[in-house]
């Protein structure tokens, strides 16, 4: 039941988040930088994150996603596995010049770096840890007569 609640919460939060990066007030507008080349809805969300519509739209996926997953434990399960290892590549990818903007489509550099990697580690928990670990199950005993 845990891993499906982490797919839940995660696909509130992602729509959240995505809804939120079309809100003006709620993204400042700085200047786009020289490297993304699109600069439709550029900003940084809360003021740290930098965000395009693009951007929000992969939040928006995402987020669809999770609500969809939270269905079956197989599904939420596959969400998170799915999860950790996109963000950690986005990580990643944020921390290298060239590939921080997405080849100049949605910027992830700055506080996305660290972000993407919390995000990350708490779905590989969710998704690689042995089912009872994250479903609070104790391991079936085995009685031989």
């Amino acid at each position: 039941m845990r891993t499906r609640y982490f797919a839940l919460v995660y696909g509130i939060v992602f729509l959240a988040v995505g809804i939120a990066g079309f809100i003006p007030g709620l993204v400042t507008s700085p200047q786009p930088t020289a490297d993304v080349a699109l600069e439709t809805g550029f900003g940084r969300l809360f003021g740290l994150f930098p965000v395009n519509w693009l951007h929000n739209l992969v939040h928006l996926a995402f987020g669809i996603w999770g609500l969809a997953a939270y269905r079956a434990f197989s599904q939420a399960r596959l969400y998170a596995r799915s999860v950790a290892v996109i963000y950690a590549v986005l990580a990643i990818m944020g921390l290298i010049p060239g590939l921080d903007t997405t080849f100049g489509l949605i910027p992830l550099y700055g506080h996305d770096v660290w972000l993407h990697a919390v995000l990350a580690a708490v779905a590989a928990y969710f998704g690689f840890a042995p089912e009872s670990t994250v479903e609070g199950r104790t391991p079936a005993t085995t009685t031989h007569r």
